[in-house]
Formats: structure tokens, C-alpha cells, sequence
């Protein structure tokens, strides 16, 4: 979690984003997913198609080099082509980005104490905002994932018994919510 596309201030923070826009980083493997998979997720997350209501909390796309680029202009062509409108999202280079300040970092983890206080345990000495089972538990929390994965990641990141019912019962909830049931 970060910022990112702006032009001023050097060091933004939530305070004072100025221009930027609050992103988030993904790095990736391209034997594992391509960046057109990667994309094709990120069409399926927002309305390209509408307006941005602020520069803070925008839709963007930002690309590292000039094949990322064309892939993502292509995509966005597709897309568009797809849901025969215009595409608003834009595309822009990445010059900078600024991690985000630590209470911005994996926010709805942090409102569990009990899930939080096991992964501590489980990865201590390391900034756990950067492991895989920070951002897994971040997103289950939230409702996101998939829920055939659940229980193994649940294993495998050694929670205690009330930390994964408490991950259980949010992923279910918080899914149902998302889904409209």
C-alpha cells in the first residue's frame, strides 16, 4: 500500500497526498501469472467506465516499461470493445512509489488483535505487512479470496483455534455482504 502517480509533494502521506493516488504495489512471477491475467482481474475489480470521484482514490493503471504498456493499452482496448463504452481508467508511467504510512498497511488485519497477535508469533523479527499471510488474512478478512483455499492457508499459516474461527466467520460474512446474500 502506497502512493503513487503524483507529481508534489516528494513524500506524500494521507495527510498531504496532494496528487497522488493510493495504490497498491503487486510484484509478481510471469511464469506463475501473466501481466494480462493480472489485468484481466483488474478490470473485473471497478466500473472502468466510471468517473473517478477523486484523484486519491482513483482507478489507475501504472506500467514499469513500454511492454507493459502496450500489453496494458491492449487491454484496456478489449476492454472497452467488451462493455461498449469508453474506458476511463487511465494508464500513466510508474515514476515513484512511496510505501504508505504503517497504519495504512494492512488495515483490516489490524482490527483483529487475536489474528494479528498470531501472526506476530508465527513471523517474528519480520515486517509482517510484507509476508504472504499478511496479505491472505488481510483479504479473507475482508471477504476476498477463495474459499477453497482457506482452510489450507488457515493450516499453514499456524493460527491458534480462535484466531482461524474468527478469520472463518469474517471471510463468510463479509463474503456473503459483497455477494448480496
Amino acid at each position: 500500500m502506497g502512493y503513487a502517480g503524483g507529481t508534489r509533494p516528494r513524500r506524500p502521506t494521507y495527510e498531504s497526498i496532494g496528487d497522488h493516488t493510493e495504490v497498491f504495489q503487486v510484484d509478481f512471477d510471469p511464469e506463475l501469472i501473466s501481466y494480462e491475467a493480472l489485468l484481466e482481474r483488474f478490470w473485473a475489480s471497478h466500473d472502468p467506465t466510471s468517473p473517478p470521484w477523486s484523484t486519491q482514490y482513483r482507478n489507475l493503471i501504472l506500467v514499469a516499461d513500454a511492454e507493459q504498456r502496450r500489453v496494458a493499452v491492449a487491454s484496456r482496448a478489449r476492454q472497452a470493445e467488451k462493455l461498449g463504452k469508453q474506458v476511463l481508467t487511465p494508464l500513466e508511467d510508474l515514476t515513484t512509489f512511496t510505501r504508505a504510512e504503517d497504519y495504512h498497511q494492512k488495515f483490516v488485519l489490524r482490527q483483529y488483535k487475536d489474528v494479528l497477535a498470531d501472526l506476530r508469533r508465527t513471523h517474528p523479527g519480520e515486517a509482517f505487512v510484507d509476508t504472504t499471510a499478511a496479505a491472505r488474512l488481510n483479504a479473507y478478512l475482508s471477504g476476498y479470496g477463495e474459499a477453497e483455499r482457506l482452510e489450507a492457508d488457515l493450516e499453514r499459516f499456524a493460527l491458534s483455534d480462535g484466531a482461524a474461527d474468527t478469520v472463518r466467520r469474517r471471510f463468510t460474512g463479509r463474503k456473503a455482504m459483497r455477494c448480496g446474500n
